[in-house]
């Protein structure tokens, strides 16, 4: 987002070269003005900073002078970087450390001015977001959101590259929604992100952990990793208030390690400050719609009751969250539990589709191996016929969770269907074969790696009563192979099978 949507922004580079402990003199800086900071050089306009880093594949500084052509005026990089240019270079152990202070304070600090709630965990960032903006609007304020489905700035919605952007993005971000007195914001907080240090320049009012579990080890490793990562976020230098689930043990070890002032919530541990009393299914005999009522109690003898149309364990935890990041930002209690009642789940998450037919249709977003046996467990609660899923792995992303996720496949469907996700650049039979290693295949089965032929397969096998679950991609609306990216959306594809299915039977009814 650059400043078409922005008052003018401006920051000398003798500021930016004392903020990071530049000491040397460079006379041709002294009254040089930056005007932009960006890390791409194809979004580069006159007078950026342009900032060179190490990247996955090549080093940024192999792009300096495509970002001087576009109109950088300095660049800051690292100390081994090799650059040749004719404009002024800063250059810093770990540039990464300071590309979000340096824009912060570009932009004038603008999380100091807003309330920032900040959401990291492997599963439930995205849907507790929407949750707890829907709060918000229910409640008139002004509000917010940066995540993986989109970014929104009160009622506009703008696309996003990535979960969390890099922190000149976020930062210009953050300085229109307090232009556009947004005071309250919500955003996903990625392991990436944290890892790489986007956010750092970035104040938090309240900071939160939903829970973790296997993913992303192509890029940490191990688990262990994976949690220091996530553990970043809970640091005096970030904010100063905490809330996490101490469902599970990494929660549990979080809340005893963080240091900042901290609440706990859980959907069944009774010791905790946010807790589940009691949670049972609603309408139990549709198998077409269902809701969950939730007992909740809360710090100051708080007690609410909800009746939320979000099904599954991690659907109340991801409610519980929200109520209790709500009550944080200033809302009553009990009109936060109101909103509730009628919000809806993020797009692509537990979403259903109802075109009429007789059988259940839901697209989830799961794609960890946690994400799809909670998603499993959560349509099967409601479901009276079968469980038809299919499921496929991204390529080019943590393989080792191929098979773990295949496992959880076989063990909730009662057909399941393996096809394929985004292969992106690996072979998707390769990918396919990885998912169900190990797995004797029987005749509930199948393997079927057109995505489009494997929806139509389930819908063209379902019956009253069944539920078609399609798990993996949940909101995209492209799928990408060997670097090309073409237009294709689960619920899209649903629909026109259900429309096709229909469409089949009336023509063998009229013969």
């Amino acid at each position: 987002m650059r400043s078409n949507l922005l008052s003018e922004y401006s920051l000398s580079l003798n500021e930016i070269a004392h903020l990071i402990g530049s000491s040397e003199a460079h006379p041709e800086r002294n009254n040089l003005v930056i005007t932009g900071i960006t890390l791409d050089s194809n979004e580069v306009v006159q007078g950026d900073l342009f900032v060179a880093l190490q990247g996955a594949n090549s080093h940024g500084s192999k792009f300096i002078d495509s970002a001087v052509a576009n109109g950088a005026i300095a660049v800051l990089t690292d100390m081994s970087a090799i650059v040749n240019t004719g404009i002024p270079v800063l250059r810093v152990n770990d540039p990464r450390l300071w590309v979000g202070v340096i824009a912060d304070k570009f932009y004038r600090n603008p999380s100091s001015a807003i309330n920032v709630f900040g959401i990291t965990g492997t599963n439930g960032k995205t849907t507790t977001s929407y949750l707890l903006q829907q709060i918000w609007d229910f409640n008139n304020r002004n509000s917010g959101l940066i995540g993986t489905v989109e970014t929104r700035i009160g009622d506009e919605i703008f696309p996003t590259k990535r979960t969390t952007p890099e922190g000149p993005e976020l930062q210009s971000i953050l300085a229109i929604m307090r232009e556009r007195h947004n005071l309250n914001v919500v955003m996903e907080v990625s392991s990436h992100a944290l890892a790489l240090n986007r956010v750092e320049g970035t104040k938090f009012s309240v900071v939160a952990f939903t829970n973790l579990s296997h993913d992303h080890l192509d890029f940490h490793k191990n688990m262990e990793n994976y949690y220091q990562a996530k553990s970043r976020l809970f640091k005096f230098g970030f904010s100063d208030k905490a809330i996490i689930n101490i469902d599970d043990a990494w929660g549990k070890r979080l809340f005893e390690e963080t240091e900042i002032e901290k609440i706990s919530i859980s959907t069944h541990d009774q010791k905790a400050n946010w807790k589940i009393l009691e949670s049972s299914l609603m309408d139990p005999n549709s198998s077409i719609k269902s809701a969950v009522q939730l007992t909740i109690a809360g710090p100051g003898g708080i007690l609410l009751s909800i009746a939320t149309p979000l099904m599954g364990d991690y659907n109340s935890a991801n409610v519980l969250m929200a109520l209790a990041l709500a009550v944080e930002s200033g809302i009553d209690p009990l009109s936060a539990a109101n909103a509730l009642n009628s919000a809806k789940g993020a797009p692509g998450r537990m979403e259903s589709i109802v075109l009429g037919q007789n059988f259940r249709v839901v697209v989830d977003y799961a794609h960890t191996p946690d994400a799809v046996s909670a998603a499993l467990k959560a349509v099967r609660s409601s479901t009276r016929g079968r469980i038809i899923a299919v499921l496929g792995c991204g390529g080019d992303r943590d393989a080792s969770k191929r098979p773990l996720m295949g496992k959880a496949l076989i063990s909730g469907a009662d057909l399941a269907i393996f096809t394929s996700d985004n292969p992106r650049s690996e072979d998707p039979l390769s990918i396919l074969n990885q998912m169900h290693e190990g797995i004797e295949l029987v005749e509930n089965h199948f393997v079927i790696a057109d995505r489009s032929e494997a929806i139509k397969f389930a819908v063209d096998n379902a019956a009253q009563s069944d539920c078609v679950l399609i798990l993996g991609k949940g909101h995209e609306t492209g799928q990408e192979v060997m670097g090309k990216i073409s237009p294709f959306d689960d619920r899209v594809e649903l629909k026109n099978a259900i429309r096709s299915a229909r469409s089949a039977r009336s023509a063998r009814s009229t013969k």
